[in-house]
């Protein structure tokens, strides 16, 4: 058996990232703090785990326990047959979360929250679009977990995925930008796949800008943390604004980062 406590938390992928995460804009205490700190580190010590025993491959979810996002889940599976078809139209639906968002206003932005709150604000926040995305697969009975994505080469270029369990399978899904990743012969693409294989992540890349975090720089690191539906008594849900920290880096992203991508606050050299 590894010991995970060597792989798990923040300190995984180098001091900048660790300081990134550590000004993470969700509440301090909150489910997605908690979430972070709990990360697992997918490498070859722990691949066997994570793609072992590590995430329950059957949901415990009792049904009429969250009616509101119950009737978000058959509105976005209607007329979904298989579990492919639903993983579809999930996707479709938490993709277009972001369109909700029509106050350019930072001080306006929320982040975190129950599912349900963040449904209904919208958000493009892959932070919490991912979460939305997790607990609608498993509403349906699909296994899914939370997918951290880190391309160390580059500054803030962290990203939340999810992967679901379909067919005795493991696989990639962004719930942000619509992607589902899969083999050229339909088969659910892995995190630990895609890691290894550039290739399968290149051939989801579109050209028109829809898929940014479609890169294989994007999958060289990558950590997973369980999140079940059946639990949120036991977290904190508090939602939050956007702090000092996070507010410059969407500002200077506005601008179009004169001068190149960078660390802003000297991350780097901590």
């Amino acid at each position: 058996m590894v010991d995970l406590s060597k792989y798990r938390g923040i300190s995984q992928f180098g001091r900048a990232y660790q300081t990134m995460m550590e000004n993470d804009t969700h509440a301090w205490g909150s489910i997605d703090r908690v979430l972070l700190q709990g990360m697992i580190r997918l490498c070859i010590e722990t691949v066997g785990y994570l793609y072992g025993g590590y995430t329950p491959t059957k949901v415990q979810y009792e049904k009429d326990s969250r009616p509101e996002l119950e009737r978000c889940v058959a509105e976005a599976i209607a007329h979904c047959r298989s579990p492919e078809e639903q993983i579809e139209g999930i996707v479709r639906f938490t993709s277009r979360l972001g369109k909700k968002v029509v106050d350019e206003d930072l001080d306006g932005m929320r982040f975190g929250g129950i599912e349900e709150e963040i449904i209904r604000r919208g958000s493009d926040w892959c932070t919490d679009v991912a979460r939305v995305g997790c607990v609608m697969c498993q509403v349906v009975g699909l296994p899914a977990r939370l997918v951290m994505l880190f391309n160390t080469e580059q500054a803030y270029s962290g990203h939340v995925i999810i992967e679901t369990y379909r067919g005795g399978i493991w696989g990639a899904v962004d719930p942000t930008t619509g992607v589902i990743y899969l083999h050229p012969d339909r088969r659910p693409a892995s995190i630990w796949e895609l890691m290894q294989k550039p290739q399968l992540v290149e051939a989801h890349r579109k050209d028109d800008g829809s898929t940014p975090y479609t890169s294989v720089g994007q999958f060289r690191h990558a950590a997973i943390s369980n999140y079940s539906v059946s639990d949120r008594r036991h977290y904190d849900y508090t939602m939050s604004p956007i702090n000092y920290y996070c507010r410059s880096i969407l500002e200077m992203s506005v601008q179009g980062w004169p001068g190149g991508l960078r660390w802003l606050h000297g991350e780097d050299k901590a």
